[in-house]
């Protein structure tokens, strides 16, 4: 028994000297963009990349993780993450174009890059389509962020995370079904098929919808932030495993986990300022799980086998952006004859272009079995196009926004907000001035001078304010909206505080959002 024992210790330690250092490179170098200002237009995950490649350069390999725990360790944190921020409502209104585009781009793109390299390459069709399946999935997180700065508008945001979010479940079911299918090969009978994958999505969705109603009801009980921490944590890997131990598919378990306790923490009144703290957590955990997995996919490619197939990388690149191009305006025309809301060109033309590549492809392409003999091909391709989609299409995300005209209500009410901000700044220099008056310690003249100062300004910002306000109306919606989030966050801070001091066990439900409403929503009800 000592000896098993001294074995298991071991192993615990080798496998913990082999991940430190990796904790300790991706966190140094993913950090480097925030410490270095001429780093900070640099995406940390590209970065990563780099770094992964470098190290692979002299052949310092920081970690052998088993292909069967990569989807284990880093899907189910991605997926939740994902899940949890998206608003049922914003996700209701988009359902039908961000399910076209989610479920119908990954045949496309499976279908359009395998059929590429197969065709002009002579890659197999088992190793094309597996590329293909490990490329159908898209990667939102850092766009989404671009999108966050500069103030994209929120049809955009909501269309780009609800394709996301079914992208990525659908891309690693279709990836597990080929891999089956490389490793043993089996005839296939669509209707058998059909109904297995029916199966194991209603099993996977009862068990992540289950999970995901119980910890949004036991979060609500205890109302405190780091229980609810906790327990997302542990549902986001408890719903993934349960399924797959059930039969079902783990991923969507997650994603159902995670719309329903995001979703259910709106509409029951748990108090909303948690969330921000919420927010802060996943993000972290995100931020570790891609510093990792983006440094890993670096440290995996073999740069000289790269370099010699790199005519296969630029034809994947190439796959990519087709297929793309044919699954984002082809299913945008037949959406917009379905709800008779057409999306604009230009939206659709920067969904085309933000399609990047990441933690999802990149996690699919490490957890490739050593039986598939080209692995390495696999992962080389998803390198290279993972390596473009960052540099190329993520560095230029932000220029395409402003030249399609995409930012300009956008930067309207950043310019009012910041001309808000100065009048209230202003506001409060002229109390302070003429409250000290008598206690100057300046002369009359210079406090005189100082007054007429800041009136005169504080009479430009709001020249200035009422010339938005006249020549963009839309700004009082906005701001309407702002104040009504405002008056949101303070009934909810009253019910946290009760709930904290053991008043109340939880928060109620808020009642604010009827008593705002015009009246005659209140008399109709």
């Amino acid at each position: 028994m000592s000896l098993l024992t001294d074995a298991g210790d071991l192993a615990i330690e080798r496998n913990l000297k082999e991940f430190l250092p990796v904790l300790l490179v991706a966190l140094s170098a993913a950090s480097l963009p925030r410490i270095f200002a001429p780093l900070r237009q640099v995406p940390y995950t590209l970065l990563l990349l780099v770094v992964g490649l470098g190290l692979a350069l002299v052949e310092v390999r920081l970690i052998d993780l088993s292909p069967g725990m990569i989807l284990l360790i880093f899907l189910p944190p991605i997926l939740f993450e994902a899940a949890w921020k998206m608003k049922w409502p914003d996700l209701w209104r988009e359902l039908v174009p961000s399910s076209l585009f989610a479920i119908g781009s990954v045949p496309v793109s499976i279908v359009g890059i395998g059929w590429a390299l197969h065709h002009w390459m002579q890659v197999s069709w088992t190793t094309a389509l597996l590329t293909g399946a490990c490329l159908a999935a898209t990667d939102s997180a850092s766009v989404l962020g671009v999108f966050r700065e500069v103030g994209a508008g929120k049809r955009l945001t909501t269309l780009l995370e609800g394709e996301s979010l079914f992208n990525d479940g659908a891309a690693v079911v279709a990836f597990s079904v080929l891999l089956e299918q490389a490793i043993d090969p089996q005839p296939i009978d669509l209707s058998t098929t059909l109904l297995q994958f029916l199966l194991v999505s209603a099993i996977g969705l009862g068990v992540g919808c289950a999970i995901g109603t119980a910890v949004a009801l036991l979060t609500q009980r205890y109302d405190l932030g780091w229980v609810e921490q906790s327990l997302s944590l542990v549902t986001a890997y408890g719903a993934y495993l349960l399924s797959e131990d059930l039969g079902g598919s783990g991923v969507i378990a997650v994603v159902a986990a995670g719309l329903v306790i995001g979703n259910l923490s709106l509409v029951s009144g748990t108090c909303p300022q948690k969330r921000p703290t919420m927010i802060e957590f996943w993000e972290f955990v995100i931020f570790l799980v891609n510093s990792i997995v983006f440094l890993l996919l670096g440290d995996q490619v073999l740069f000289p086998y790269f370099l010699e197939h790199i005519d296969t990388s630029l034809v994947a690149i190439a796959a990519v952006l087709a297929s793309r191009a044919v699954a984002i305006f082809g299913f945008s025309a037949i959406s917009g004859l379905v709800t008779r809301n057409p999306i604009p060109w230009a939206t659709q033309t920067v969904l085309w272009w933000v399609g990047l590549r990441g933690s999802v492809a990149i996690a699919l392409a490490l957890s490739l079995p050593d039986i598939i003999g080209d692995r390495q091909q696999i992962i080389s391709n998803s390198f290279g196009v993972v390596l473009f989609t960052l540099l190329v299409q993520g560095l230029t995300t932000k220029p395409l926004l402003d030249a399609l005209n995409l930012l300009e209500d956008e930067q309207i009410h950043t310019d009012y907000l910041e001309l808000l901000a100065q009048r209230s700044a202003l506001n409060q220099v002229l109390t302070h001035l003429q409250q000290s008056d008598r206690q100057a310690i300046v002369s009359p003249q210079e406090h005189q001078r100082e007054l007429d100062a800041v009136k005169a300004k504080l009479e430009q910002v709001n020249e200035t304010l009422r010339n938005l306000q006249t020549t963009h109306p839309q700004i009082e919606a906005f701001m309407r909206q702002q104040h009504q989030a405002k008056l949101l966050e303070i009934e909810s801070a009253a019910y946290s505080a009760f709930v904290q001091e053991g008043w109340i066990k939880k928060a109620p439900p808020l009642v604010v959002p009827q008593a705002l409403q015009p009246p005659e929503f209140n008399s109709g009800s």
